[in-house]
């Protein structure tokens, strides 16, 4: 684990007027329920995330923003409900209404270049709010725009495309598939290699609902002290982490060779563990660990391919902060497992009906720590006809939660890049928890 260094670039950013970004043909106007996992509490707010794309002799003299903007209209034909207004009906059940009026486009120029963000990019990206401008008035979650966007071109001919998205319209998954259409537009292609499906129906709770699974990960309410935290949310300090294979290979040495998991598994029960002993909790409290799982191939049959809305569950590892602590790493690792296998055909449709009978609640947050592995959404992989992105990650760090960022070193090696925040006399303790876990990494072979 290698601990990234803060940053203090400081630059300039020249932004045009907002404009509107419209289908590029008429599309049909009518009204679109989202799904119950769509308009679940957890999902009402807006995920902002960055692109950063060098430059390339073979687009030279070509403006990123002119042709991000125009295969933009182009992609919204297909993807039509972007371009609409959310509506709330009865029950808090959400409506997109396809009114065509379009997504929010910002055209800007910045001082700076790539090679100024140093060597490894990664949050908390510097002047975030500059390179993504919330336009007053914009960002509410219903009758605003369900997408802003935002090209900042570079001195050195790269840029930076910022995105701000409604959830309740799709996940990482879902999410990617339209900026991959918008990709391909682009770079020449007339329609999008994989055809937008709708079919929110399908993740819709049953017509005599019955929630057969516990899932301690809802909280009973959509407000009260379940939502709260137990982390003080002042002097919080948010930092990035760097996992090598060689430290994910270190990780392995805690596990039994008849244990077998996953990158993901074992990085999420050490950082599960090491989170926990650095915060210093009584050992008596409850914590849990929310693994968000892509449920999409759950199904029999599986979602459609081209499917973009939330396919998402979350289910829960949970244990007593001094069992977690002070058991071996194998414990957290096994609680993981066992949480990643709840997610079902049926463990979805018992969280759409409990959803839907408990009024769209949160999942708990006090007590609770979740990961999002953003290894395998392929947003790096986006191509707008300058290349693949140098990185792609959220804005910033949140107290509860930790993206799985991927990344790839000098020799072409996957490497994961953790943003983690904590307040700032955890974050030593965190620190130390880590490299403790991880001090005779050079000792132990690669096995991944």
């Amino acid at each position: 684990m290698a601990l990234l260094p803060s940053k203090s670039l400081v630059f300039t950013v020249r932004r045009q007027e907002a404009e509107l970004v419209v289908p590029c043909e008429p599309t049909p106007h009518e009204c679109k329920p989202l799904s119950d996992i769509d308009d679940q509490e957890g999902h009402r707010f807006h995920v902002r995330g960055f692109h950063f794309h060098q430059s390339n002799l073979s687009m030279k003299g070509k403006d990123p923003a002119k042709v991000i903007k125009e295969a933009l209209a182009k992609a919204l034909v297909f993807y039509y409900p972007f371009a609409g207004r959310l509506r709330e009906g009865p029950n808090r059940k959400l409506i997109v209404d396809c009114t065509g009026e379009g997504v929010l486009f910002i055209e800007a120029d910045a001082d700076v270049s790539l090679v100024d963000f140093g060597d490894k990019l990664y949050p908390p990206f510097p002047c975030a709010e500059e390179l993504l401008y919330d336009v007053p008035g914009s960002n509410g979650l219903l009758n605003s725009p369900l997408l802003l966007i935002q090209v900042t071109r570079l001195k050195c001919g790269g840029f930076i495309f910022a995105h701000r998205f409604n959830h309740t319209m799709g996940d990482g998954t879902g999410l990617s598939q339209f900026m991959t259409a918008v990709g391909e537009i682009a770079r020449g292609a007339l329609v999008p290699s994989t055809p937008p499906v709708w079919e929110r129906h399908l993740l819709s709770a049953r017509d005599s609902p019955l929630i057969t699974y516990q899932h301690e990960e809802y909280s009973h309410n959509t407000s009260g002290p379940e939502n709260g935290t137990i982390i003080p949310t002042d002097n919080l300090v948010c930092r990035s982490f760097l996992f090598r294979q060689s430290h994910i290979s270190s990780l392995r040495r805690f596990v039994p060779h008849n244990l077998r998991c996953s990158t993901f598994d074992i990085l999420s029960a050490c950082l599960w563990r090491c989170r926990t002993k650095a915060l210093e909790l009584d050992p008596n409290e409850d914590v849990r660990l929310i693994c968000i799982v892509n449920a999409r191939f759950k199904f029999n049959p599986p979602l459609s391919l081209g499917y973009y809305g939330n396919a998402l569950g979350f289910p829960a590892a949970s244990s007593s902060v001094g069992k977690l602590t002070q058991n071996p790493l194998e414990y957290a690792l096994k609680l993981v497992k066992q949480a990643k296998t709840k997610v079902t055909e049926e463990y979805m449709k018992s969280t759409m009906d409990l959803l839907v009978t408990r009024g769209r609640p949160n999942v708990k947050l006090a007590g609770s720590y979740i990961v999002s592995d953003l290894t395998r959404a392929k947003f790096k992989e986006i191509d707008f006809g300058w290349g693949e992105a140098v990185l792609v990650g959220p804005e910033t760090c949140w107290e509860l939660i930790s993206f799985y960022i991927p990344s790839k070193n000098k020799k072409g090696e996957d490497e994961i890049i953790v943003p983690v925040c904590l307040p700032a006399s955890a974050m030593k303790n965190f620190v130390k928890e880590l490299e403790d876990m991880l001090k005779d990494e050079t000792t132990v072979h690669a096995d991944i």
